[in-house]
């Protein structure tokens, strides 16, 4: 009986986690380059009361043996970097990213972050930056007399002076990438942070060795699904509930137990 109040313990447990996941997701559901977790899990170690193929009181060989699960327990919480949808904003600064990549972004550490929110402004000098004022790199600088800019596929920066009837060059923003992007730590403010796990990123040119290319006037939103989300929500809450209900059967037979001498 025990036992089963701690298994059932186990589910409940990993199922508050999933929950929590579910609920990460949900609310990012509208965060530009926001991209949802999945929780895994895995059974526990197994307690062996007879084991596969031991000899019979009869000389005979048992085909199965006897073995009892400890429960369940979270592994891990993946990042699943599918394509999000595009949301068209015509803003000249916005960005997407079509394929695989990533925008270089430098915190106020001087650390090195990653992203895929491709919202970028500029600051007082001209630079772009993200939403909170992080410089992206390499850096680009757009004059205070732009009055059009141009960002092309492959990353190149051209702007369109006053005065002035053709664009000017200004310079090609980079993306990266990693072996393992799942491996990537999540920073918060959109950015990820290299790990051992994700290996060394890989710097190109968009469009080139396997790099997406930009898309400038849109940004690519959350790849959350919402009646995805609402489903396994519902199957959580499901699985919760049975294990509750697994550990009040548990204590029923308890009591039980305890009353058969009254």
């Amino acid at each position: 009986m025990i036992r089963s109040l701690w298994i059932a313990a186990s589910g409940m447990e990993a199922q508050t986690l999933n929950i929590d996941v579910i609920s990460n997701n949900l609310a990012n559901v509208n965060t530009p380059g926001f991209k949802r977790s999945r929780a895994d899990f895995q059974d526990l170690l197994y307690q062996t009361l007879r084991p596969a193929g031991a000899p019979s009181s009869m000389g005979t060989q048992v085909p199965t043996g006897i073995q009892l699960g400890q429960g369940t327990r979270p592994v891990a919480v993946q990042k699943i970097f599918l394509q999000g949808d595009y949301q068209k904003t015509e803003a000249e600064l916005d960005l997407a990213i079509e394929g695989d990549g990533f925008f270089q972004i430098i915190k106020p550490s001087g650390e090195l972050a990653y992203s895929r929110a491709g919202a970028f402004k500029v600051d007082s000098q001209g630079r772009m930056v993200t939403s909170d004022g992080f410089l992206m790199t390499p850096e680009v600088t757009i004059p205070s007399d732009a009055e059009k800019i141009n960002i092309g596929s492959d990353g190149i920066v051209a702007v369109k002076l006053s005065g002035q009837n053709s664009f000017t060059e200004l310079g090609n923003i980079e993306l990266v990438n990693f072996a393992n992007p799942a491996g990537l730590s999540s920073a918060g403010r959109n950015l990820y942070i290299q790990t051992d796990a994700s290996g060394d990123p890989i710097t190109g040119i968009p469009g080139q060795d396997g790099l997406g290319t930009l898309a400038q006037g849109y940004l690519e939103m959350s790849n959350v699904s919402v009646v995805e989300e609402m489903v396994n929500m519902i199957v959580a809450q499901r699985a919760y509930e049975v294990n509750s209900k697994t550990m009040q059967t548990a204590d029923d037979m308890m009591r039980m137990a305890n009353n058969v001498k009254r």
